[in-house]
């Protein structure tokens, strides 16, 4: 499968290093493979999503493996629900694609492409260079470039994403996984930037058109040296917050514990039941 045009919906062709559609629209493939399907009317900044410092910062953190338990434990999950005939899945604001790689490996135990999406053009350039194995692109999660019911599961990490659009491009009968910050994620870095520390809200999400088919909590202390801690800071929204004098006691801490504490939910999508609005009902309402 391919792309659909972020202008007019129509499906997106590949050749001569280009996606086209039949109405003209044109999106060049990148020297680094990825291919920008983010027009400029649908920017809310210049250069949105994550700039190169914080995904630097964001991949030295994981590729020290602080966060692969989380990584395993979703790994697994999409194994166990993705079915022998699955063509393909999207991991939405997949960053540099640390967690991309590893679903791209059970989608292609299962015969199925791989998509990574984010809006950060420096993190996809970064994702694309480094896995080829899997089809990247720029793009708004709130306008996905792809067909309806094209996807026989999505992955979303923090990532925002409207439901509208995730019942609109999932199968009838497939999968959203989704991870939140538990209520004790990273209490002990909160508390060096805030006088008072509230723990996380409770999931509270409901999706449209899918049912809860599994929920799990995953929690475990990390142990960081100072160069570490402050590449966290520096991935999270917390780093907005946090004053120079914080971000230089951190780096100097010879230890750091801090605890995580993530939410993995699984979401089915329901079939369409007479007087359901459909998918292809809800594409209108994408835009």
């Amino acid at each position: 499968m391919s792309f659909s045009c972020p202008l007019c919906h129509a499906p997106l062709t590949f050749a001569e290093n280009s996606y086209t559609c039949p109405q003209g629209h044109r999106f060049d493939k990148a020297k680094e493979g990825y291919v920008n399907l983010l027009p400029v009317q649908h920017k809310r900044s210049r250069e949105p999503g994550d700039s190169a410092e914080m995904m630097q910062a964001r991949r030295a953190f994981l590729d020290a493996g602080h966060y692969q338990p989380l990584r395993d434990a979703v790994a697994q999950r999409l194994n166990t629900l993705l079915d022998e005939h699955a063509q393909a899945i999207l991991d939405i604001g997949c960053g540099e694609g640390y967690y991309t790689a590893a679903f791209a490996e059970i989608a292609a135990s299962k015969g199925a492409e791989t998509f990574g999406l984010d809006v950060s053009k420096s993190a996809i350039r970064a994702a694309a260079k480094r896995y080829p194995q899997v089809t990247f692109c720029v793009a708004s999660s709130h306008r996905l470039p792809f067909a309806d019911a094209s996807q026989d599961a999505i992955i979303r990490i923090y990532a925002p994403c409207k439901g509208e659009e995730l019942a609109r491009v999932v199968k009838p009968g497939g999968w959203v996984i989704t991870v939140t910050p538990g209520p004790r994620h990273l209490m002990e870095l909160k508390g060096l930037i805030y006088e008072e520390v509230h723990h996380h809200a409770p999931h509270s999400e409901q999706l449209d058109g899918f049912s809860l088919k599994h929920e799990q909590s995953l929690g475990y202390e990390m142990t960081l040296n100072g160069g570490k801690a402050v590449a966290l800071l520096q991935m999270t929204p917390f780093a907005w917050r946090a004053k120079p004098e914080v971000r230089e006691a951190l780096a100097q801490k010879a230890v750091f514990s801090c605890q995580t504490d993530f939410s993995i939910h699984c979401w089915q999508r329901n079939a369409c039941l007479p007087g359901e609005v459909s998918p292809e009902d809800l594409h209108s309402d994408s835009d």
